[in-house]
């Protein structure tokens, strides 16, 4: 491809809102450009990268038995009636109804109509196991898009599900993907670790995460590095340092002006932050039946602790949950700032109570909390004696320095970038919609369900996050969009020598199977070679008047300082045995990996 005539051009400043390096410098080098919040399109240099990582995605499904098929992106709602999800799914959802007023949904995953087609085409275990997959696009409509293709509202995934007659057949397909997407990122030149997690609106018995290991991820891990325990912050189990056991002393209220933190209201009355009780206050959309309803949703922690809201979601089965606004929290009956549930009415006109405590709670005796009065807080405040709970689980979040259960190490703390997960389904789907099998002995069974899923943009924007510098991107042999950057530095003086030995390089690369981008642009030498760095193809062949003097072609790795003179008519075999060289360095990062359960 010849750069005067590419469609894309390169900018000097990063967007305004841009925060990750990765986002700056796609948008920069002409990789990527907005059209809406969340919404990108992918310009030729980035479209040929996925496709590289898709085509890697496919070397890999297929070798442990993939077969590729293309879903719809246009559902009818009644597939998703049946699993109930049309009902638990809140707006990020695209629902719409077409010409003839019947409901429709935007794909957000495909497991309605992997399930649709199952029930239709599997019949006997004869025909399991199975495991199809695609590449599709998909939409979800995130209330807060960020950070460029790391987090977006239509996105293109590939996702795929495995079928099985049994549960052993699909750990067999669990664990072949477990090491199929290790393959996957490897090849894409990406470390990442797999760590447990929540099943969410996916359901199931299991699921694992692989994160890319980042300051800028969105996404907090818990590891321990005595047993190798790792988790997602939301499902993270830790050890809870439980209080001391009192005897209930007699509530008494006590005034507490300008305490309306539990920082503030532990340094005012000189107690540990663990003799609190911390309220948060939500509104959930609760499904029931085809409908749902609204609830306001008082949640109660220790002091000392931090709400997960990932086990909130899971123990109120919400669709959605968001954080309350003073006057939803004064209509319920409430004192922002000195709230608890003591003293509530047991009706108001705004909305019905849920009373969600953390399992901590009840043997946490004589807790400060809020007295429903401003500047006033309750001593001595005891859950069943003084208020009473809908709701007793696990609410809390773990933090570094959290003791792992597993062994009794204390947990680190890191941020990651999600890139792919795989969810053990089990018969979700299969019992919702009726997809059974007739085994051995003529009985009907359900189909057992796996589901796996990687984003294409997303993991290329963890790849244009790991290798980066100062001066642009730097890509993995893999998925570059070119393996060579050729450059012709123009002068008048060679009579036109240096633009006619880079035209025939560039055919002769070319004629060899070789990918170029050709700067053959009438720009000065500092403004294609910061071009160059900034693009991060692999190598890079200078063709310049000096050169040609002594019939030599300048060769560059982008990924080393060390710059040589190569002979013109050694060049594309050097050229050949570099590119051999950076596939033979990716090679070596795919190992096996041992399954984590």
């Amino acid at each position: 491809m010849r750069m005067s005539k590419l469609f894309s051009q390169t900018l000097r400043e990063a967007p305004a809102d841009a925060e990750m390096p990765s986002h700056k410098l796609l948008v920069r080098a002409g990789f990527i450009r907005q059209l809406a919040a969340g919404i990108y399109t992918a310009m030729p240099m980035a479209k040929r990268s996925i496709t590289k990582i898709e085509d890697i995605m496919r070397d890999e499904i297929n070798a442990i038995g993939g077969q590729e098929m293309t879903m719809p992106v246009v559902h009818p709602a009644e597939v998703w009636q049946e699993t109930e999800r049309w009902y638990q799914i809140g707006s990020e959802m695209g629902r719409f109804k077409d010409k003839n007023q019947r409901d429709m949904v935007l794909a957000m995953t495909h497991e309605e109509v992997v399930a649709n087609l199952t029930r239709k085409e599997i019949h006997s275990y004869r025909q399991l196991p199975v495991l199809i997959y695609h590449i599709q696009t998909k939409w979800r409509d995130d209330p807060r898009p960020r950070a460029g293709l790391i987090r977006v509202r239509e996105f293109t995934m590939k996702d795929s599900y495995s079928l099985d007659a049994d549960w052993e057949g699909l750990d067999k397909q669990y664990e072949a993907h477990y090491q199929s997407y290790f393959n996957i990122f490897h090849r894409c030149g990406i470390p990442v670790i797999s760590v447990k997690s929540d099943v969410g609106m996916m359901g199931g018995k299991m699921a694992h995460e692989y994160m890319y290991l980042t300051s800028f991820g969105e996404d907090t891990l818990l590891i321990c590095d005595d047993c190798g325990y790792a988790a997602n912050r939301h499902v993270a189990l830790f050890k809870k340092e439980t209080s001391v056991k009192e005897d209930e002393l007699a509530l008494e209220k006590v005034a507490t002006p300008d305490s309306k933190t539990i920082a503030e209201l532990a340094e005012f009355l000189d107690i540990p932050e663990a003799k609190t009780a911390k309220a948060i206050f939500m509104v959930a959309d609760i499904p029931e039946g085809e409908s749902s309803i609204q609830k306001f949703v008082f949640a109660i922690v220790r002091g000392d602790m931090d709400l997960n809201e990932t086990k909130l979601v899971n123990a109120l089965a919400a669709s959605e949950l968001r954080p309350a606004t003073e006057e939803e929290i004064v209509a319920i009956g409430a004192v922002p700032g000195y709230a608890s549930p003591i003293g509530l009415p047991e009706t108001n006109d705004y909305l019905p109570v849920v009373v969600v405590v953390d399992d901590l709670i009840p043997d946490s005796n004589n807790l400060v909390a809020g007295a429903n009065d401003a500047g006033h807080h309750m001593l001595n405040t005891n859950l069943g004696r003084d208020y009473q709970a809908d709701i007793v689980t696990d609410l809390t979040a773990a933090r570094a320095g959290d003791i792992c259960l597993n062994c009794g190490g204390s947990f680190n703390e890191i941020r990651g970038v999600e890139v792919g997960n795989i969810f053990k389904l089990g018969t979700r789907y299969s019992d919702s919609m009726g997809c059974t099998f007739q085994d051995k002995d003529g009985k009907e069974k359900p189909v057992i369900m796996g589901s796996y899923g990687i984003g294409s943009g997303r993991l290329l924007a963890s790849v244009a996050e790991e290798h980066n510098d100062d001066y642009g991107l730097i890509w993995p042999i893999t998925v570059a969009p070119y393996q060579v950057h050729l450059v012709v530095l123009l002068s008048k003086k060679d009579g036109g020598a240096s633009q006619e030995e880079a035209n025939l390089l560039y055919d002769e690369l070319l004629a060899e199977g070789i990918e170029v981008l050709f700067d053959d642009r009438d720009e000065s030498p500092g403004v294609k070679f910061n071009d160059a760095d900034l693009i991060g193809m692999p190598i890079r062949l200078t063709v310049s008047g000096r050169g040609l003097e002594k019939g030599q072609i300048e060769f560059k790795r982008r990924d080393q300082k060390e710059k040589r003179m190569i002979a013109k008519d050694e060049i594309v075999e050097a050229v050949k045995a570099e590119i051999a060289a950076l596939h033979a360095e990716i090679q070596e990062k795919i190992v096996e990996v041992p399954f984590e359960e």
